[in-house]
């Protein structure tokens, strides 16, 4: 691809932050340089919506339990409660992104409509961009203005980068028809099978999945699909589709009031006593408790829960942060290297 000497104004580990991720509208502007030992082990989610950008060569994101490779200046845009990671390659130097999270509310006097269609962008499947060099250029453009204001911080800086950022999705919004992201296969045939497998997951959690039937599906044996699942994912099989399901039955609790027996078996338990059980072990509260409290609306309190109930083990790494996820990993390499 043609490359041109323009170049990104952030700064390793420089963030801009506007208001508090509990407001109606807020962002945070995080530069970074991650390397293979930060991938994360299981897709998280959250509350807000979030731009990734991809400042170096290459790297790949799961999203839904699906594979996507990356270059250069590609966008991912992800919506709220969507499960992703981001997965930077083995045995290469450290990849340098660009994430922005964010809220915008939609209560905007003769404004909805237009953010609304605004937002439609965040529904793109898949929901990722790859632009020729003229649009690369004035993504590059806004981004580095933002950076420029979060930098000086001048009188106002937090409502011109809230200006300049609606700018940003406005750009992308106008150019969707200039996207050419195709999705392309892994090499690796193991891997892409594993993730056509967790796709299907995603895609059918609501109904009875069992890993033999999975198997048949996908035409090869159950020992073999749980052994390469486990490598893959991280996870074994149950465990993986449990997540989604109480991932999913979390967002129905928050955002719909429909009965919890509804959302038992909407989101694919075989019985009350199972959600129960299950969601409880992931969550530390039952169903209709985690509903009844209104701070489980806290991002904050849904990355500290912690599937084994187990007071001094890390969050759950479906639900921990990158930077938290991030920080863990430090201390246990410092840790082994105490040992040794």
């Amino acid at each position: 691809m043609e490359q041109w000497d323009k170049r990104l104004l952030f700064r390793q580990d420089f963030s801009i932050t506007v208001n508090n991720d509990r407001s109606p509208l807020f962002y945070v502007f995080d530069y970074g340089v991650r390397s293979d030992s930060m991938n994360m082990e299981f897709q998280h989610f959250h509350d807000f919506y979030e731009l990734f950008f991809l400042v170096d060569d290459h790297a790949s994101h799961i999203i839904e339990g699906e594979y996507f490779s990356l270059q250069r200046y590609d966008l991912v845009l992800l919506k709220p409660s969507c499960l992703h990671m981001t997965m930077y390659p083995k045995g290469e130097n450290p990849k340098a992104r660009l994430i922005v999270a964010f809220r915008i509310p939609f209560e905007m006097p003769g404004l909805e409509r237009q953010l609304k269609r605004l937002f439609t962008i965040f529904e793109q499947q898949p929901p990722i961009f790859r632009f020729p060099l003229e649009i690369q250029m004035k993504i590059v453009d806004l981004f580095n203005a933002i950076y420029i204001l979060g930098n000086e911080l001048r009188v106002g800086y937090e409502l011109m980068i809230h200006n300049k950022f609606l700018e940003l999705l406005w750009l992308l919004c106008v150019n969707r028809k200039a996207n050419t992201y195709t999705k392309q296969e892994i090499t690796d045939s193991i891997t892409q099978k594993i993730y056509e497998v967790t796709s299907y997951l995603h895609t059918h959690f609501s109904e009875e999945l069992r890993l033999q039937h999975v198997a048949d599906y996908f035409t090869v044996s159950s020992f073999y699909l749980s052994h390469q699942f486990k490598r893959v994912t991280g996870l074994n099989f149950v465990s993986y589709l449990q997540q989604i399901r109480v991932k999913n039955a979390q967002q129905l609790l928050l955002y719909t009031s429909l009965k919890i027996k509804d959302i038992c078996e909407q989101c694919g338990f075989s019985s009350f006593s199972q959600f129960n059980r299950v969601f409880s072990k992931f969550c530390s509260v039952t169903p209709s408790e985690f509903r009844r409290n209104s701070d489980h609306r806290s991002e904050k309190l849904l990355r500290s829960l912690d599937p084994e109930r187990n007071t001094d083990a890390t969050p759950s790494k479906a639900l921990q942060s990158e930077d938290e996820y991030r920080a863990v990993k430090k201390k246990e390499l410092l840790t082994t290297e105490t040992v040794r």
